[in-house]
């Protein structure tokens, strides 16, 4: 197995429709604060345009925070991790630290066994479920072998030259 590439597309997706929805009503909430009451009562207030300007880039910083939650739980999910714990975390760990340790310490995507459809971690040689050979292995060490590596980097065995898949 391949180590998958990265599509933006459908990481976007990951992100799921409660946060994009409360990422939109933060968006409007931050709106109608600002100008109904933080501004309209203020003599000093800052021209209209700037008013525009400084509620948006705001609106949308904290939008972006409502969209980045929801994809850390979301994500955090698809990787075998726990989903609530690193919501919390992202949540209440200030200065965007906990999105910054989460994207240090998250796992790799699981992925599906091609033979039975069971969710693996991505490092595994084998299907737990169905032994399936999902990457090819030494044949002596059974740790992973890259399909164009002649020997074993763990054992040094010389491996065989075909890229079929390795069962034992």
């Amino acid at each position: 197995m391949e180590r998958e590439k990265f599509d933006l597309g459908r990481e976007i997706r990951v992100v799921p429709a409660w946060a994009v929805v409360l990422a939109v009503l933060v968006f409007l909430g931050i709106q109608f604060v600002f100008f109904r009451f933080a501004w309209a009562s203020e003599p000093n207030a800052p021209p209209l345009p700037l008013q525009i300007v400084l509620t948006t880039m705001a609106g949308t910083a904290l939008a972006f925070l409502v969209l980045l939650v929801g994809y850390v739980n979301r994500d955090a999910g698809r990787r075998g991790m726990n989903r609530t714990l690193w919501t919390l975390i992202v949540i209440f760990v200030p200065n965007a630290i906990g999105f910054i340790i989460y994207f240090v310490v998250r796992h790799p995507l699981r992925l599906r066994c091609p033979q039975c459809g069971t969710m693996v971690d991505s490092q595994v040689n084998y299907c737990p479920s169905c032994q399936f050979g999902l990457r090819r292995a030494c044949l002596q060490c059974k740790s992973a072998v890259d399909p164009n590596d002649r020997f074993c980097p763990k054992c040094g065995l010389e491996q065989e030259t075909s890229s079929a898949q390795t069962r034992s």
